[in-house]
Order: structure tokens, then C-alpha cells, then sequence
């Protein structure tokens, strides 16, 4: 059971440390950046909580105890802020929460005696196979994404609402107040009767 929960971990882990770039990099954060951003937050969540079950099978609370729900709660954040339209709060927190996964996952990869650098010297082409397979579908995600998904959804940017049919845009423009009419009650106050 803690081979698959690893193997989960890992995996999602490299996903969202693939992502990360597309999404910082890329100029435009269209329905695409949105798509790719719902993907890179799933694969988040489940890094996190894959983790608490990890470290939970090494014998007790670690740090990554603390880091996974700390992780948690700024992707969660991150996701509110994008909603509320605070566009630097999201950028905050995704790009925090990437680069602690990107310092996580090298801590994961390059420490004596944690499982990647264990499975790199007793069984290399199984980690690279994974490695291989993990970046080929993530790649496969990113490129069908962005070369086959239209950059809008339909919804438009605020601003002026379209017409409705049959509607000429001089009858729906506003008249300029010099030329309204004023109201019975107006024209009885100039008169001076009310």
C-alpha cells in the first residue's frame, strides 16, 4: 500500500512541478491558463494529501505534516483570490506553492536514503521509465491543451453589452441630457407651481 501511495505522490508531484512553468511563462491566462490551472491544482490537492499518508507510514508527524497542509491551505487561497478577481494575492500563492514543491521534490530526489535516489541505484529504468512516462504525459496534456482547446470559452471581458436583435445603435444610445425632456415635475418647479 505505501508503494502506491508513493508511487501517486510522485507522480502528481512531478506533474505540478511541470505545470508550474507553463502556466508562469505563458503571457496570455485565457481559457487555457484556466484549464491547465484547474489540472495543476487537482494534481496539488493530491500531492498533498497522498503526503500526509506517506509521512504518516514513516512513524509519526514531520515537518511535511506542517509543509502539506501549509501547501494546502496557499493552493486553496490561491484558488479564492483568482475568483474574487485579486489576480497578485493567486499569483502569489501558486507561484509559492510551486516553488515549494519545486524545493520539495529535489529534497525528495537528492537526500541520501529517500526512495528516489533508493529506486535510481537498485532500479534505473524503472525510475527513468517513469520519469519518461511522466513527462510525456504531461507534455501530451500541455500541447493538446494549448493546440487544440480555443484560447476563449464565449464569455467576453466586461464592458458594453451587446444589442439586442433587431435594435439600431442610435435608438439604444443614450440622448445627451441637453435634449431630454424634463419631467412634468421639473417643468412645474421652473413655472413656479408645484
Amino acid at each position: 500500500m505505501s508503494a502506491i501511495i508513493v508511487a501517486i505522490h510522485a507522480i502528481a508531484a512531478s506533474g505540478v512541478v511541470l505545470l508550474g512553468p507553463v502556466q508562469i511563462l505563458r503571457r496570455h491566462k485565457d481559457r487555457r491558463h484556466r484549464i491547465i490551472g484547474r489540472s495543476w491544482v487537482v494534481l496539488m490537492y493530491l500531492v498533498c494529501v497522498s503526503g500526509m499518508f506517506i509521512y504518516s507510514l514513516t512513524g509519526g508527524l514531520t515537518i511535511f505534516h506542517a509543509l502539506a497542509i501549509f501547501t494546502f491551505g496557499t493552493t486553496t487561497i490561491g484558488v479564492i483570490a483568482i475568483r474574487r478577481g485579486n489576480v497578485r494575492n493567486h499569483i502569489g500563492m501558486m507561484v509559492g506553492s510551486w516553488l515549494g514543491a519545486v524545493f520539495a521534490g529535489g529534497f525528495a530526489a537528492f537526500v541520501p536514503g529517500r526512495d528516489i535516489p533508493m529506486l535510481a541505484v537498485n532500479d534505473p529504468v524503472t525510475l527513468w521509465t517513469i520519469v519518461v512516462g511522466v513527462v510525456a504525459a504531461v507534455s501530451g496534456w500541455v500541447v493538446w491543451v494549448l493546440r487544440f482547446l480555443p484560447a476563449d470559452s464565449g464569455r467576453t471581458a466586461p464592458g458594453p453589452r451587446p444589442l439586442p436583435a433587431g435594435t439600431s445603435p442610435t435608438a439604444a444610445s443614450p440622448t445627451p441630457a441637453s435634449s431630454t425632456p424634463a419631467s412634468p415635475r421639473t417643468r412645474d418647479a421652473s413655472r413656479g407651481t408645484a
